[in-house]
């Protein structure tokens, strides 16, 4: 459904005196359009609640074993949309390589070479360790990891698309070293 139209069904329903929940996966304001619904329902005098979630970009790598700041391998991270609305360049890549130890990526298998190309071009190593988590903290959940040089190539090998979290740093390291911690405690 279109988000204009999301807007005024909850402004229809909630005017006719029906209690309206839009219930969104993670947290509502981190590319989840929330504050967009918000200003909308502002605009027409609804009164509403905001009841915020775990943010996709945090919990994803979690669950895959991946924590996006790790005092051994990186202790900063941003998060960003790799969606761009009508074709325009909206980030800053060249200063995000250098600004960051973890890069978390919303929406971005569209242009998942060009992240990888332009965070490459200016400044973040091939050989920095990415991953994408395909479906995250469900059961279809699929977990690719590779050096950001190859992750393109892994991505196609197992077929990975959308919905899906890209998260570019050392801290995709923890993976491999805490699933065999799991391992290694389950003998």
């Amino acid at each position: 459904m279109k988000q204009d139209r999301i807007n005024r069904l909850m402004v229809k329903y909630a005017a006719k005196g029906k209690m309206v929940v839009r219930l969104k996966g993670g947290d509502p304001f981190v590319f989840g359009r929330g504050g967009e619904e918000a200003a909308y329902l502002t605009k027409f005098g609804i009164p509403f609640h905001i009841i915020p979630g775990v943010t996709a970009g945090i919990a994803a790598p979690a669950y895959a074993g991946i924590p996006v700041t790790h005092r051994e391998f990186g202790n900063s991270f941003a998060v960003v949309t790799g969606h761009q609305m009508n074709g325009k360049k909206e980030v800053n890549w060249a200063h995000l390589a250098a600004a960051v130890d973890t890069i978390v990526v919303y929406m971005g298998m569209k242009h998942l070479p060009d992240i990888c190309q332009e965070l490459m071009k200016n400044g973040r190593s091939g050989g920095t360790m990415a991953a994408i988590i395909e479906q995250g903290t469900t059961l279809n959940q699929r977990v690719v990891t590779a050096p950001l040089s190859g992750l393109v190539e892994e991505a196609e090998k197992y077929a990975i698309s959308n919905p899906a979290i890209i998260v570019v740093g050392d801290v995709v390291k923890c993976r491999e070293l805490l699933l065999k911690e799991v391992v290694a405690a389950a003998y």
